[in-house]
């Protein structure tokens, strides 16, 4: 049985799915803080899907967990994952990302399951000295967000030597899209990505989308992002578990699609697809943003054997269904008060 921390988020959902639809069995495991018990019982009616609330912090939820269940394997999701709150709230990350992760580090090596993939993130670079971004770039994060996901990578170095456990680290870059279907998408609350935003002030009219910072140093003073499709993120996933299946070796991989888009470009891409003007407002900078960021993929492809398969229109589209179904059956709308 395949581990799945955060399973009930936004990217971990999306992974849980790709796996049940390759004959997996999965358990979720998740304290529902950023998750939603509505998505895990979506995954649970399309395959062998097992869920369990619980919190990384506690460690007699992970010797229950582990006692319980016959794991060999994980895929760990679960971290708080906005810049902006890590700058203000730094404590809130660190007990969480990284205290959170040595827990269950160490429940994995009492109960002798040793294979990793360990969601980490393109913040872990800070401010880029070149782009595209390959994985062997010096990794000089500004924010506490990305230092807790470098934390981790380290202490995956040091647990290898130890104890032999291996990880794959998946350095990805923004996020996108949604389940083609729509059985499943994105949801956060408060949301702060930039697509289901945009998306938000096109459906409601009274809302506007606010662009902060257009000084940069980039084409058009506006931030420059590489934004991956969630499905192919969660197929990179799979494919990273499987390779630590055969290899049983320790790797990095970062993923995105090598492409940067700024802000201004995917607003203007959004207008495109929805065929809507959208209000919109430019507002300062956030704390711990850097202008660019993207990605060299090369390695992934190479030994990953994993590609992009879906543009940013595809992206845009299926997060604009998404979030005009999660609009139209919310008590009262409240994502969008």
């Amino acid at each position: 049985m395949l581990l799945v921390t955060g399973g009930a988020g936004y990217i971990g959902s999306h992974a849980v799915l790709n796996l049940i639809e390759n004959n997996y069995n999965v358990l979720i495991f998740d304290n529902l803080e950023n998750g939603h018990i509505e998505t895990v019982n979506t995954l649970i009616g399309f395959g062998n899907v097992k869920f369990v609330k619980g919190d990384l912090r506690n460690l007699e939820d992970l010797e229950n967990l582990f006692n319980s269940y016959n794991i060999d394997g994980v895929i760990h999701f679960a971290a708080f994952a906005l810049v902006e709150e890590s700058v203000k709230k730094p404590s809130k990350y660190y007990i969480n990302n990284i205290y959170g992760t040595i827990n269950l580090l160490d429940t994995m090596i009492k109960h002798n399951v040793k294979k990793i993939v360990f969601s980490s993130t393109c913040a872990t670079y800070g401010e880029p000295k070149y782009t595209p971004i390959d994985e062997n770039h010096t990794q000089n994060t500004i924010n506490p967000y990305g230092y807790s996901k470098l934390v981790v990578e380290h202490i995956m170095d040091d647990y290898d030597k130890a104890y032999e456990l291996k990880s794959i680290r998946l350095r990805y870059f923004n996020v996108a899209g949604s389940d083609e279907k729509i059985r499943i998408g994105e949801w956060h609350e408060p949301e702060t990505h930039l697509i289901p935003n945009i998306i938000k002030s096109a459906i409601n009219e009274s809302k506007t989308f606010n662009i902060f910072g257009a000084d940069y140093d980039t084409k058009d003073g506006t931030c420059i992002r590489d934004y991956v499709n969630v499905l192919d993120l969660a197929e990179a996933h799979r494919l990273a578990y499987e390779y630590l299946l055969k290899e049983n070796q320790t790797e990095v991989f970062n993923l995105g699609t090598g492409n940067g888009y700024s802000v201004k470009e995917v607003f203007n891409a959004c207008e495109k697809v929805l065929n809507k003007k959208i209000p919109v407002e430019i507002k300062s900078r956030r704390s711990g943003d850097p202008a660019k960021l993207y990605a060299d993929i090369t390695k992934a492809k190479k030994i990953l054997k994993w590609e992009p398969k879906r543009t940013l229109e595809e992206s845009i589209k299926t997060a604009y269904l998404w979030e005009n179904y999660i609009f139209s059956n919310t008590a009262s709308n409240m994502l969008y008060k």
